[in-house]
């Protein structure tokens, strides 16, 4: 008969290792289980933070597990706990790191249109995140952002602040500028508490061509030789220029242009087109914008098209100016560009705002033509170009458009119509109303000035023509009879007084 041998082995424990992340002042709780033991009856456990005893004993019989608890945590109570549970063949350990590090931030790769380029040789990035867990451990006052280049050892950082407490979810944002065209980035982002940093998160950042500036900061004065991305049509038949009053030629034409930017600045810049010799009437010089992309409030529904207000300053003066356009351009349309606003003629010496309200479809450019006019002092300008999300608010009065209004068609329609009724009454005078003589009769009433049109009045429905000693020479008329002056009445253009 074989004898019984018995053996013993040493408890196994769980959790092995456990990280248990908080913030000061809060209360600690770690429990070591045991799994199994042989023999059980002799077991007995110690606490130990860094090797410094903190609590030891027996288990009871009746538990199957040991637990210590921190009520109020400090900063000394940082660091890594371990729980022994030994019997007489060895022991079992659980290891606790208590910390108040945050947890990493967590990148937000679902950004809409992230990279835009306001300038040919340097883009930015909006850099977008979440934190996870914030709640756990004390408020998170700041990140720690790393940036360098792809293929380089030097990293840059800076400090982004922190205000008020971050809601679990909270989509934070931070931009990234001066990124050189067309280098990767790898960028860390470390979260940052009393405890001291977080852990960190890392991803790359990489340079694409962008469909658009960014909407919101899109402002263009034509300061830098860059432009803004806009670009010369190179199908057109002269370009803009850049240009500023203080550098301005000497032999510049005069009577037309302005004589600074739209500020008022002789050093400021503004573009324009250039009217002298050898340009010829009707030549056009189209500048075109870079392209924007249309911007849904939610990226994944489009209902309704968005809307953008799309504005500029332009300087008109100069008695050859010809016209100015505003042209809207859709990406993957074969239709024509579509005319969003236009002005002809001379605006009198001084900068002027324009604002009109466009509804594109898709990605679209804006196109600024200038077309020469008859001679050479028909300078345009153009300066302070901007694109906003919405509708155009307050838009400047007294716009030409492509379309006149209706109030213009019916007011134009009523002049027509009553110059009409009095040619026709001045016939029938000639022709009915004579004397005995055949000489045209006069009637006349006395002391009573009115505006003659067409040289007849009514008065009581009858008709009344002008004194044999009022005379037209011309296109004026002579004093008359009674002491008073007659309207100048001229054929052409009618506009309102």
């Amino acid at each position: 008969m074989t004898p019984h041998v018995s053996h013993a082995d040493p408890p196994t424990v769980e959790p092995v290792y456990m990280e248990m992340r908080q913030g000061l002042g809060r209360p600690v709780v770690m429990t070591c289980r045991v799994l199994r033991a042989h023999p059980s009856r002799v077991l007995r456990f110690e606490w130990l933070l860094s090797n410094r005893l903190l609590h030891a004993g027996a288990f009871d019989a009746q538990r199957d597990e040991t637990e210590y608890t921190i009520r109020n945590l400090n900063r000394d109570g940082w660091g890594e706990y371990t729980c022994n549970v030994i019997n007489e063949a060895g022991a079992g350990k659980c290891t606790f790191q208590v910390t108040g590090k945050a947890y990493p931030p967590e990148f937000y790769y679902d950004t809409y249109s992230p990279l835009w380029q306001n300038r040919p040789r340097v883009y930015g990035f909006k850099l977008q995140w979440t934190q996870m867990n914030p709640n756990a451990v004390d408020r998170i006052v700041a990140y720690r952002l790393g940036i360098r280049q792809m293929g380089l050892q030097r990293w840059w950082e800076q400090e982004i602040p922190v205000d008020g407490a971050i809601n679990k979810g909270e989509l934070m944002t931070h931009n990234l500028t001066e990124l050189i065209k067309p280098e990767s980035y790898e960028v860390r982002l470390t979260p940052i508490t009393r405890f001291g940093e977080g852990d960190s998160t890392i991803r790359i950042v990489t340079y694409s061509a962008p469909i658009n500036p960014h909407l919101r900061e899109f402002h263009c004065s034509f300061e830098e030789e860059a432009i803004c991305m806009f670009t010369q049509d190179k199908n057109d038949d002269f370009d803009w220029t850049r240009h500023s009053a203080a550098t301005r030629d000497t032999k510049y034409t005069p009577n037309t242009g302005p004589s600074g930017d739209r500020s008022g600045s002789k050093q400021g810049f503004y573009m324009y087109i250039e009217t002298s010799r050898p340009r010829k009437e009707d030549e056009k010089a189209r500048l075109v914008s870079p392209f924007f992309n249309v911007a849904p409030k939610n990226p994944y529904v489009i209902t309704n098209p968005p809307a953008y207000c799309f504005g500029f300053f332009y300087h008109m003066y100069g008695k050859h100016i010809g016209t100015l356009n505003a042209l809207l351009k859709q990406k993957g349309q074969t239709t024509s560009e579509a005319p969003a606003w236009s002005l002809n003629g001379n605006q009198g010496e001084r900068w002027k705002q324009a604002k009109v309200s466009i509804h594109p479809t898709s990605s679209f450019q804006v196109v600024l033509e200038g077309i020469r006019g008859k001679g050479i002092e028909g300078d345009i300008a153009i300066d302070d170009v901007t694109l906003e999300e919405g509708e155009c608010r307050d838009p400047p009065p007294n716009l030409s458009s492509k379309s006149p209004s209706t109030s213009s068609h019916i007011w134009l329609l009523c002049i027509t119509l009553v110059m009409t009724l009095l040619e026709a009454a001045y016939v029938s005078i000639n022709t009915v109303l004579t004397s005995p003589s055949g000489q045209p009769a006069v009637w006349c009433q006395n002391n009573e000035s009115r505006r003659i049109s067409g040289g007849v009045d009514k008065v009581d429905g009858r008709a009344e023509r002008s004194s044999g000693s009022e005379m037209r020479e011309g296109a004026k008329w002579r004093r008359g009879r009674g002491g008073r002056n007659r309207q100048r009445v001229e054929k052409g253009p009618i506009s309102e007084a």
